[in-house]
């Protein structure tokens, strides 16, 4: 099968958007939790701007806000300016400053799931639990995240295949870096601009097979995990 055999770069720009979901999904886990939380439960008046300000990114334009994140990452914006005062380099057209881009577009297909499995979530369970003596930590981790591992499933899953197809930020912000930027949606870009359609459909068809099979086993899972739960 030809789209198999890939060549060296495309192997990298692979790997680097594996390791790019990978690193989105994982951090927007432990961000996430606390946020979904917080909006769940919260009684402040502020959650409905939290709450709008979370879901941007569903509504905005990712080039706005992969411009927008240029302009603050880069070396004439105040993130990118005070590192490099500090004798670091700036994030932009850097692998850590297309995550920083990733986790804040993937924000929300991360923290609706979890506010879902936390709002819906039966609180005698965990009222029994603090009853018996429970400390918070132990709360969390035998009856609440249980309860929650769903939308916890579905947080991690979502954001993660949503990163794969990612471009806009990426292009923005990152650029077309092998090694680096080079992720594979915009390795697919740059051979649809050479006119090399064999390439982009190599590269297409394995980046639709693979959202196909995560999304499957994320549906597979998921439906034994609420099989328990129904009556």
């Amino acid at each position: 099968m030809s789209f198999l055999h890939l060549t060296p770069d495309e192997w990298q720009s692979l790997w680097l958007t594996l390791k790019l979901a990978t690193y989105t999904s994982g951090i927007l886990l432990v961000i996430g939790m606390p946020l979904a939380w917080w909006l769940a439960f919260s009684r402040c008046r502020c959650v409905s701007l939290v709450s709008a300000v979370v879901a941007l990114p569903l509504v905005l334009p990712p080039a706005v806000l992969g411009f927008y994140l240029l302009i603050t990452l880069g070396p004439y914006g105040w993130v990118g300016e005070t590192l490099e005062a500090w004798g670091f380099h700036h994030l932009a057209f850097s692998f850590e400053g297309i995550l920083i881009g990733s986790i804040l577009y993937s924000l929300p297909f991360a923290v609706q799931p979890l506010r879902d499995a936390f709002a819906s979530m039966p609180q005698t369970p965990i009222q029994a639990a603090a009853s018996m003596g429970a400390s918070p930590l132990d709360r969390f981790f035998t009856v609440i995240l249980p309860l929650a591992r769903s939308g916890i499933l579905s947080a991690v899953v979502i954001a993660f295949a949503h990163t794969l197809g990612e471009f806009g930020v990426v292009i923005m912000l990152g650029g077309s870096i092998p090694g680096e930027t080079k992720v594979v949606s915009i390795a697919i870009y740059d051979y649809t601009q050479e006119l090399n359609y064999e390439a982009a459909h190599r590269l297409s068809a394995i980046l639709l097979i693979t959202s196909f099979l995560i999304l499957a086993l994320f549906y597979a899972i998921n439906r034994r995990l609420m099989a328990p739960m129904k009556p």
